[in-house]
């Protein structure tokens, strides 16, 4: 089972790709979508968009996961976030259909990772570098975070009946 956390945002997304096995968890590829702040919001918006399309067609993940929001304190970051989680919404249930969109709150995430939803970030992200072997942690860390949502659909979903072993 192929799948693609993300990490949204609108001036950086967080992507990661893993291959959920039924010996573990393998890696394919992580890294960012990037928007400049110099752009127009719809056309950050699209390039959002247009970047967990490319995503899906490249790696056809089987199931796509994502964050939920979580803010305390500036409203318009949450409202333009909003908006890019919006398209890559979008984006994953045009191509995959509903029912292979997944969301996690940061708790959950922590939880599935750590053992211990109230662990620091720093815990997940080493959490994401020793699960998959790495030297380093995966940066930036929207990438490790993406990762960690992947990890986190991963160790959550039960159903087996669509492992698709050898792709």
């Amino acid at each position: 089972m192929i799948i693609l956390g993300i990490d949204p945002g609108y001036a950086i997304v967080g992507y990661g790709v893993i291959e959920k096995t039924r010996s573990g968890n393998k890696l394919i590829d992580y890294g960012v979508i990037e928007t400049h702040k110099s752009e127009r919001m719809t056309d950050r918006l699209k390039k959002v968009y247009d970047g967990v399309k490319f995503l899906i067609e490249k790696y056809k993940p089987d199931a796509m996961s994502l964050e939920e929001l979580f803010f305390q304190n500036n409203q318009k970051t949450a409202i333009n976030v909003a908006m890019a989680r919006g398209v890559t919404l979008l984006a994953g249930t045009q191509a995959l259909g509903s029912d292979k969109i997944f969301e996690y709150t940061p708790l959950q995430i922590k939880q599935a990772l750590t053992g211990q939803g109230r662990a620091e970030k720093q815990q997940v992200q080493y959490m994401v570098k020793s699960i998959f072997n790495l030297k380093s942690i995966p940066k930036p860390d929207d990438a490790a975070d993406a990762l960690a949502v992947a990890l986190t659909h991963s160790q959550t979903n039960q159903v087996l009946g669509d492992f698709k072993v050898d792709r």
